[in-house]
């Protein structure tokens, strides 16, 4: 399943940003934009970084067991809506700077998991999920802090699990990785041999769309380049 923008349907809001652009008396000066990630995901922000963005971190303290849904989409959408707004709502109307917050969810039979409650629901869940296939939905939104304008959209990416043993369960389940991460897997890490192949965006199984986000910025009147503050680190030089 491709990564997709999820349209009227999920309520995003269209709009333009205000100007980032100071006219100066001879010349125009570029004005540097501020990223905040409403997240204290690290695997997030380090994708940021690869791409150019070194973007701040406000973690927004939204307890996401207080909303249900049964469409992962609309759920994975809701958290990160919630996400972003929890941090707007901590600042005062900051120009130049832009909220971004992102929620996944893995769908597997109908059935929405988010991150594991504990070790036993861990190795129940990769029980289940071995030698199947199941879609993880990450919900973003993205605010501009300034006018309150804001873009959001769902990507989705299909994850097919490896048939992993009995044994290579217990062991990744005791690294404590899986009980960290919705779905009780991640494809940049321990968990990575364990999944077999995926049909979409891989970046939007790490946690963030940078396709999507391109998007959303446009939708915003920026360009991704407008936030590029950083080296990326896996940049060769020549």
């Amino acid at each position: 399943m491709n990564g997709s923008r999820s349209g009227e349907r999920d309520g995003r809001v269209h709009g333009r940003a205000a100007p980032l652009i100071m006219e100066g008396p001879v010349t125009s000066l570029l004005v540097r934009i501020r990223l905040v990630l409403a997240s204290a995901s690290p695997a997030r922000q380090k994708m940021l970084a690869a791409a150019g963005i070194l973007a701040e971190v406000m973690v927004s303290g939204v307890d996401e067991s207080t909303v249900e849904s049964p469409n992962p989409e609309t759920l994975s959408l809701t958290l990160a809506r919630m996400k972003a707004h929890a941090v707007v709502g901590r600042m005062r109307g900051e120009a130049h700077t832009l909220v971004l917050g992102c929620d996944s969810v893995l769908a597997l039979d109908g059935e929405i998991l988010g991150k594991p409650t504990d070790a036993d629901d861990a190795a129940a869940r990769w029980q289940r999920m071995r030698g199947r296939s199941g879609v993880l939905h990450t919900g973003h939104c993205l605010i501009n802090v300034e006018t309150g304008k804001a873009a959001e959209g769902v990507a989705g990416t299909a994850v097919e699990f490896a048939e992993v043993t009995d044994e290579e369960i217990a062991a990744y389940v005791a690294t404590g990785e899986p009980l960290r991460v919705a779905g009780a897997f991640t494809i940049d890490g321990l968990g990575g041999p364990f999944v077999e192949r995926i049909e979409g965006d891989h970046g939007n199984v790490i946690g963030l769309s940078l396709p999507l986000l391109r998007h959303l910025l446009q939708e915003l009147g920026i360009g991704i380049t407008d936030l590029w503050n950083a080296t990326p680190h896996n940049a060769t030089a020549h």
